[in-house]
């Protein structure tokens, strides 16, 4: 499983800027640890509040109950890393 960190560094790689969503297929990960993931990082608070998922085309997965597409990180995540 991938750490914060790597998650972050991905991110800033695909977005053009924080705040843009993402798709999270993007992140090369089997659709397993990316429902496992994404779910553990939204079930933080610490984590959560400064993600935000959405629903658009591509591929969605089950985070949290919720199926979702996207993910954006508000550029206050870095404070916890």
């Amino acid at each position: 499983m991938r750490n914060l960190r790597e998650i972050i560094d991905r991110y800033s790689s695909l977005a053009t800027s924080f705040g843009d969503p993402v798709a999270l297929s993007a992140f090369a990960l089997s659709p397993e640890e990316t429902e496992t993931l994404f779910s553990a990082f939204d079930e933080d608070y610490h984590i959560s509040r400064f993600l935000h998922f959405s629903r658009g085309n591509g591929s969605a997965f089950l985070v949290c109950g919720e199926f979702v597409t996207h993910v954006s990180f508000d550029p206050a995540i870095r404070s916890v890393l």
